[in-house]
């Protein structure tokens, strides 16, 4: 395993040690409470900036704000009007954007090789849902009752949208809940994660920059006990789009129920990734590893359960842990590192617990297992990739999401016994096979129980791709028409015309 130094760079001054505050109505404010809240670089353990803790009366203050916007102003606001500020935030994410990756490099570790990647990826975005705007439409209905009666639907904005995000890609995660709310007419009370509020907080900035008018966006950052909850409950939030563990997710569910607000989630998984022996080997390899190694892990959707047909089960998770060991880990700020830091303390004790149980289970670690501890990485979270070798279909590391840089390699030999196999878990967010028989193929995708199935790659995701879950990795989509669709309401309107 190599390890990487960081690069001394400028910090932006988001980073950079000093106070930010919250946006409620289009003006930065401190807490009602007065109350602030740390948050440290993971690679180092350095502060990067104290930021105004909300709580309740704050959510209050910013839902009421959200409120008095889309009642006002903001519901007159045209579709080309709002495409055009979409265009116009996008123009600013893509102006600012090696400042946006350094922001999310700095607060929760991915390296700065795959937070560059994001480019397309947060601009797109943005742009998809600007087209998106000027779509919108009702449609006439033919009805069969007597007489003249003429009925005809209508999309309308939901409301108000409270959006609370993890902090394992805040860009992208951010741009994910406000650009559908500003697409469709919606106002946004958003809540970012308290390990990583810096990118949402400078995304807000840009918003305002943008002209998009007081009280659409409002950030308030803080705990997910005390904000979240308060925005999940709260009885003027029409809406709540939700991304993070299955936990957290029943309980907004069970918050929800106040005034049946709408509730979108995409929560955990437990993904398999399957290896048939017909595959690309060379190709198999490396699309398996960062299938889980990407972001140390920190992906809802990875590829945490590899199966690998027997007859090539040794040579092919031998390769794997091979290639983990070959990774670069280090700090994100250089440019050479591919895996970075766990995003936190209690992460990092979440997954070495892992990392324990499995061996206590009796699986072989053929790489990694365990915290980096000396050198130049000993302050920050790193754990080595990780990967288990003769799992079983029972242990914990292979039906608990472990949210960090662990693969579980299991044998299966043929394809009806794999299908169950690969569908006996609660989750059912990503999946992944490799093969070279495109009927072999289409029959595994269309038997895994999951919202997404790729097919000799892994995390391909686009804009106008509706990504989200099955069974316990929650419902709704985001991306694609269907996302749009999350932030709408349809009335049906029926005139007697004779």
């Amino acid at each position: 395993m190599a390890v990487s130094q960081a690069i001394p760079i400028t910090r932006h001054p988001f980073a950079n040690g000093s106070y930010k505050q919250m946006l409620i109505d289009g003006k930065w404010i401190d807490a009602a409470s007065g109350k602030r809240f740390e948050t440290h670089n993971p690679a180092t353990g350095e502060l990067l900036a104290t930021v105004a803790e909300g709580d309740k009366e704050d959510i209050d203050r910013a839902v009421a704000a959200a409120r008095r916007a889309f009642e006002g102003p903001w519901s007159k606001v045209k579709p080309f009007e709002r495409q055009n500020l979409l265009l116009k935030l996008a123009d600013l994410v893509e102006k600012n954007f090696d400042e946006l990756s350094q922001l999310d490099t700095l607060d929760m570790g991915a390296p700065l090789s795959r937070t560059r990647a994001y480019r397309l990826r947060a601009v797109g975005m943005l742009r998809y849902y600007a087209g998106q705007t000027t779509a919108i439409h009702g449609e006439t209905i033919e009805n069969s009752l007597p007489g003249e009666i003429f009925s005809y639907t209508l999309k309308e904005p939901i409301g108000v949208v409270g959006a609370i995000i993890p902090w394992n890609g805040p860009l992208t995660a951010t741009i994910w809940k406000i650009g559908p709310a500003i697409a469709t007419g919606c106002t946004v009370v958003l809540k970012p994660a308290e390990e990583a509020p810096l990118t949402s907080l400078r995304i807000a900035e840009l918003a305002m920059e943008a002209g998009i008018p007081p009280g659409v966006i409002n950030v308030v950052p803080g705990y997910g006990e005390t904000a979240g909850a308060a925005l999940a409950s709260h009885h003027d939030v029409d809406k709540v789009a939700f991304t993070g563990s299955h936990v957290t997710g029943q309980s907004i569910i069970r918050a929800s129920a106040g005034n049946l607000k709408r509730v979108s989630l995409e929560l955990g998984g437990k993904s398999p990734d399957i290896v048939f022996a017909d595959a690309d080997l060379d190709a198999a390899v490396p699309g398996a590893a960062m299938a889980v190694f990407a972001n140390s892990g920190q992906i809802c959707s990875a590829g945490t359960r590899l199966f690998v047909e027997q007859a090539i089960y040794e040579e092919f998770v031998g390769r794997v842990a091979e290639f983990g060991k070959k990774l670069q880990v280090g700090n994100g700020l250089d440019p050479n590192t591919q895996i970075g830091p766990l995003v936190s303390e209690q992460q990092l004790e979440r997954v070495t617990g892992y990392l324990d149980i499995g061996q206590k289970e009796g699986a072989r670690a053929l790489a990694g297992g365990g915290r980096i501890t000396e050198g130049a990485l000993s302050k920050g979270f790193f754990v080595s990739p990780t990967v288990f070798a003769g799992v079983q279909d029972n242990m914990r590391i292979a039906q608990e999401e472990i949210f960090g840089p662990v693969i579980s390699a299991i044998a299966f030999k043929d394809m009806d016994e794999l299908v169950k196999r690969a569908n006996a878990t609660t989750f059912g967010l990503g999946s992944g096979l490799w093969t070279r028989d495109v009927s072999k193929a289409h029959a595994v995708a269309k038997s895994l129980r999951a919202g997404s199935v790729w097919v000799n790659c892994y995390q391909a995701m686009d804009p106008a791709v509706p990504f989200g879950g099955y069974k316990m990795s929650g419902y709704g989509r985001e991306s694609g028409k269907q996302h749009v669709e999350e932030y709408l309401n349809v009335k049906a309107v029926w005139i007697k015309t004779a």
